[in-house]
């Protein structure tokens, strides 16, 4: 019970940290929508399309954020970075709209 509680907590401070800036959030939207990036349950934005250099800068600059993030989050709660970051790409990929790329646990990438 106390798990889930922290685990509740945990993803409350998440959310509440991980909106981008506007014109970073179209850009990821954007990417996802061209099926150029995708969620993994790492925490991490994934390329799908490894020929785009877009695809890659997007995604260094969107991980990079998320890295801080995580951070902040894992040193406010006391949790490792990966935790914190797996509980993230848990919720990401599940919240993921159909149409969208998400990393499979076989490493393959499945449009939802």
């Amino acid at each position: 019970m106390r798990a889930s509680r922290a685990a509740l907590l945990l993803l409350a401070l998440l959310a509440a940290a991980l909106p981008a800036r506007p014109a970073l959030a179209l850009e990821l939207e954007q990417g996802k929508a061209r099926g150029l990036v995708g969620e993994q349950a790492d925490g991490y934005l994934g390329v799908v399309d490894a020929s785009s250099s877009e695809a890659r800068d997007l995604a260094e600059r969107i991980n990079a954020k998320r890295r801080d993030e995580y951070a902040g989050i894992a040193k406010k709660r006391g949790a490792s970075v990966d935790a914190v970051a797996a509980l993230a790409g848990q919720k990401l990929v599940q919240r993921t709209p159909g149409g969208q790329y998400v990393r499979g646990s076989d490493g393959r990438w499945v449009k939802k």
